[in-house]
């Protein structure tokens, strides 16, 4: 799909709020709305708008740590992997999971209330796992820069 000015207007400002009406949305583009509503359709079937969601403070939610941990495998069998990533599915406290090169297989981003829940899901779920061969966490101290946005000047966005 190719996209012109108005296309990478429109991503530029649902990705700032993703809560905008296809009026306000028109206003910012200068596009009527019906022609907001078409591109945004087109955007959203082509699969380059994937959802909207509201982005909530973690730590005012009680969410207080946070956790980079990366995972070596045992083995690197497909079936190792397979059920690895299928287990990662399921476990919440697992906010983005990385298949990655360098001296780990994978990087998680884990979010969870406390040490003691980080504890539970360290000991509990993940180091048990049968492919795990080693765990290596970093604890975050201060978040410097967590954003969600693609810089769209790349695609030539004003």
């Amino acid at each position: 799909m190719s996209f012109d000015q108005y296309d990478l207007r429109i991503l530029q400002a649902l990705q700032k709020d993703g809560s905008l009406t296809n009026g306000a949305l028109s206003e910012l583009v200068r596009l009527s709305p019906s022609q907001c509503s078409r591109r945004r359709a087109a955007l959203e079937a082509a699969g380059i708008i994937r959802g909207y969601h509201a982005k909530l403070n973690a730590t005012k939610l009680g969410f207080s740590m946070r956790a980079i941990v990366r995972v070596t495998l045992k083995t690197h069998t497909k079936d190792d992997h397979q059920n690895f990533s299928h287990w990662l599915g399921g476990q919440p406290e697992v906010l983005s999971a990385f298949s990655v090169t360098g001296s780990a297989d994978y990087i998680l981003d884990v979010r969870v209330r406390d040490l003691e829940n980080f504890s539970d899901f360290l000991h509990e779920r993940l180091l048990i796992r049968p492919q795990v061969g080693h765990v290596q966490s970093d604890l975050v101290l201060k978040t410097l820069k967590d954003i969600d946005e693609l810089n769209l000047a790349e695609l030539g966005a004003p």
